[in-house]
């Protein structure tokens, strides 16, 4: 059992786009734009969890770690909310 679930990086299998080619007759322009975009993904979920960890580690204290690290939460999931709710009213 792994601590993350689907979806989430980094991909302890990652696809072999390249075996694609073989199974599916897709051009290689296709192929090529999957991989920038997975790429792009990545480096943009990266960014994105080295900030939060940076942010972290210039907590003086293991007390405010954990604070901050609940606050990074709680902004998160009402970040979410606000987008599912947006989605759901242009559904």
């Amino acid at each position: 059992m792994t601590e993350r679930g689907p979806g989430q990086w980094p991909v302890d299998e990652p696809v072999d786009l390249d075996g694609v080619l073989e199974v599916v007759d897709l051009p290689h322009q296709v192929l090529d734009d999957l991989y920038v975009r997975r790429s792009e993904e990545r480096a943009l979920h990266e960014m994105v969890m080295d900030s939060i960890r940076h942010d972290l580690q210039q907590q003086p204290s293991p007390l405010t770690v954990v604070t901050a690290a609940r606050n990074w939460c709680t902004r998160i999931t009402a970040a979410a909310e606000e987008i599912a709710r947006a989605k759901r009213s242009t559904a």
